[in-house]
């Protein structure tokens, strides 16, 4: 939002410096991202350039069809010969002229006397563009007939303003209003915040006007205001220099009072041609079929689910965002209908998103724009369309519901020195809250205003708002910590040791979004109305997002790429989806480098693997399963490059195989005796479960068992494969001999053999 200094000085003074203002500001209330002056700039006696003259003579250039070459009286009894290429004036006309050596808004082009098609001109008449107070370039500025020759033009237009360029936060519909960011000046600065603008015009009557609304529920308010002998034209230099300032376009004095006061409060309005209407004004859901020409003159075709500004007989406007062509303010325009109202937030944000389309008002109403602001909003737009327009309040109907009223708030000031660190006195704090336009009692039980309604709702929400203004009071380092309280859970304690052991393999923590564009779940939860194609599904896997993260470090030129992530997937079914922790991981390389992260995993939290083959889709060629999750290599037709392995585990199943205690094994000094074997089995034997089972047939003279290989070839018998181990003969109690090992083996032998049809190979 871009705020007009001068706009900002009607309604609080400002005692600061506007560099320390902006830099404060950051601090307490918004982030300014840069002060910028707008129009000419005041330096080095500029503004003296720039005067009001009478034109004494106007005629064609001698050698330029298109030219005018003219005198202009200047004042002090100096007349200037000026080219000019306008020719919407003549003799006589009052307009503004930039004498040599002025340097014009930009601060890049500096006025020189120079030749034109042979001719001297010395200086430049201007129009409103060329002073950035509007936007018309079609001719040149004509002022008021009564104003002086050499009068500086200071001092009869806005030639020049700072403009503060603030980025405002979602929960704060407040800071899109001029007099919102007076309000947190004077709480920042003591300066005195002057009362709202606007009084209402005399009224000329009491004009009956049809209004209905059918969903008080998304339209809780609404007021209409009839005017009668409107004239349309341009708006005053003024108005047009202070919304060109804060972004907007001029278009006529009606269009343009009702985005002044938009900006100016914060709650949108929006005017009609009376003479248009058919009938009155239906506040209502839109039909099936039904379309409307919005403003920009796109033909919409409405959905049902659009709340509608309606007339008796078609929609006229798509609710708090963008109304219709078909009853547009123009030139003929001699009688307007002005609505003031208040829409609930998502019925506008849902609106929008369906017809791709935003506005400076649909920006507010998504925030939340107070309720009470509409009755402000109507008294300060009839105050200026009868001081501009010559317009005549001729009457004024409204329907209202129950607006929402902030509960009280229960609240101790002694909680803001805990909850900050900082020493806050009660005067100070009553004083700030009430700056701010909390009401606080003797008892402070705090009521929040009615702007300020969506955000603070708690005791630490007031916390907030007393602490924001002392941020700058906060030490840069932390205390020095004398005593420590609280402890990690078994689960934080697990977590963060599954996260150290892979960083200790060579892995690198990654973060990213719960939101994803799509899920291997068809039955994962989806926004009904996502900001983003990219983020409209709650992930049920981690897989996705490492999947993307994986494919940005590549983009970005990296290698031997290896992610994990420790993180929350949401399962469905139901509104409330289960949050799962979950641990996955990506690598560059085969399966069995996950593998061996995987196992390094349950080696740390003391857990023995399981390892079975599975199917997990035509994305994953080789894939395994283990306690709590599994792992696996990517085919290679996914957009990655080269050979890429992953795993996925849920913590909670994983954390509770971990033994509560860890019983402690005496170490055996008598040797150890290894033996590999192999032995031809059917090809869909798991190599774990064949582990499982000799280790159970040898006893506790099996110290250890590994997996050697997995052999299919010419040797090996179709439908079948060679499965290698490596065995582990050793005894806490004496020297194991050849004859116990000739025992423990053919034990292993006999068992694989009678449960899996195995035949020792080797």
């Amino acid at each position: 939002m871009k705020v007009p200094v001068s706009w900002l000085k009607e309604y609080v003074e400002l005692t600061l410096p506007l560099d320390e203002l902006a830099r404060r500001l950051v601090f307490t209330s918004c982030e300014v991202d840069r002060v910028v002056r707008r129009g000419v700039p005041d330096v080095d006696g500029n503004l003296g350039h720039f005067v009001v003259g009478k034109v004494l003579e106007a005629g064609k250039h001698p050698n330029a069809d298109k030219l005018q070459l003219t005198k202009v009286d200047v004042g002090g009894g100096e007349t200037r010969s000026i080219v000019c290429g306008a020719w919407n004036f003549g003799a006589g006309a009052t307009v503004a002229v930039v004498a040599p050596g002025g340097v014009m808004p930009g601060g890049e082009l500096r006025i020189e006397k120079r030749k034109l098609r042979g001719e001297m001109s010395e200086g430049m008449i201007l129009s409103e563009r060329e002073l950035e107070l509007g936007t018309d370039h079609a001719g040149i500025m004509v002022l008021a007939d009564e104003l002086e020759a050499g009068t500086p033009l200071a001092d009869v237009l806005p030639l020049g303003d700072e403009i503060l360029e603030i980025e405002t936060l979602y929960n704060r519909p407040d800071l899109t209003a001029i007099y919102g960011i007076a309000r947190e000046v004077a709480a920042l600065t003591g300066a005195e915040l002057k009362p709202p603008p606007g009084v209402d015009p005399p009224r000329h009557g009491d004009e009956p006007f049809s209004l209905q609304v059918d969903e008080l529920d998304a339209c809780p308010r609404f007021i209409a205001r009839t005017f009668r002998d409107v004239t349309v034209g341009d708006s005053p230099a003024w108005l047009k220099a202070r919304l060109t300032g804060a972004g907007m376009r001029p278009i006529s004095n009606v269009v343009d009072i009702t985005n002044y006061v938009m900006l100016a409060l914060g709650s949108p309005l929006h005017a009609y041609d009376a003479d248009t209407l058919r009938g009155g004004i239906v506040v209502r859901r839109a039909r099936p079929g039904e379309e409307l020409v919005t403003l920009d003159g796109t033909r919409r075709e409405l959905d049902v689910r659009d709340l509608l500004i309606a007339d008796h007989e078609r929609a006229i406007g798509l609710a708090g965002v963008m109304g219709g062509e078909n009853t547009e303010v123009s030139n003929a325009t001699t009688s307007v209908v002005l609505e003031t109202a208040n829409f609930e937030p998502l019925t506008v944000i849902r609106s929008g998103e369906r017809h791709r389309l935003r506005s400076e008002a649909s920006t507010r109403w998504e925030k939340g724009v107070d309720p009470e602001a509409a009755e402000l909003a109507a008294r300060y737009a009839s105050q200026l369309l009868a001081e501009l327009a010559g317009a005549r309040w001729t009457g004024e109907t409204e329907v209202r519901a129950e607006l929402p009223q902030p509960a009280p708030i229960a609240y101790r000031p002694g909680y803001a020195d805990e909850a900050v660190g900082l020493e806050i006195t009660e005067a100070e704090q009553r004083e700030r809250l009430e700056r701010l336009g909390f009401k606080v009692a003797g008892d402070w039980t705090v009521r929040v205003p009615s702007w300020r309604v969506r955000d603070v709702r708690r005791d630490v929400d007031v916390v907030e708002e007393v602490a924001r203004f002392r941020l700058e009071d906060v030490p840069a380092t932390l205390p020095r910590r004398q005593a420590m309280f609280g402890r990690l859970t078994h689960e934080q304690r697990l977590r963060r040791l599954v996260a150290d052991v892979l960083v200790g393999a060579g892995l690198y923590e990654a973060y990213t979004y719960s939101l994803q564009h799509g899920d291997p779940d068809p039955n994962a939860l989806e926004l009904p109305e996502p900001l983003s194609s990219q983020q409209r599904v709650l992930r049920t896997t981690l897989a996705t997002g490492l999947l993307g993260a994986a494919q940005h470090n590549l983009d970005a030129g990296n290698a031997d790429i290896a992610l994990f992530e420790i993180a929350h997937v949401y399962l469905p079914p139901g509104p409330v989806p289960e949050e799962r922790w979950r641990l996955g991981g990506i690598v560059q390389g085969d399966f069995f480098r996950a593998k061996g992260i995987v196992e390094a995993v349950f080696e740390a939290v003391h857990v023995e693997p399981t390892w079975s083959r599975v199917d997990l889709g035509p994305e994953l060629i080789v894939a395994a399963a283990v306690q709590s999750g599994w792992v696996g290599t990517y085919s290679p037709v996914l957009s990655l490059d080269g050979e890429w392995s992953a795993f996925e585990l849920d913590l909670a199943e994983l954390f509770e195989l971990v033994p509560e205690r860890i019983e402690y094994r005496d170490v055996i000094t008598f040797p150890p005796l290894r033996q590999d074997l192999a032995f031809v089995v059917d090809e869909t034997a798991p190599a774990g479960e064949l582990m499982a089972a000799a280790r159970e047939a040898a006893g506790d003279e099996l110290r250890e068992v590994r997996f050697l290989s997995d052999y299919r070839g010419e040797q090996i018998a179709p439908g079948k494969k060679s499965l290698a181990i490596a065995v582990v003969f050793q005894s806490p109690e004496r020297t194991l001999t050849e004859d116990d090992a000739t025992r423990l083996r053919a034990a292993i032998v006999k068992t694989l053999g009678e449960r899996f049809g195995a035949e020792l190979r080797s």
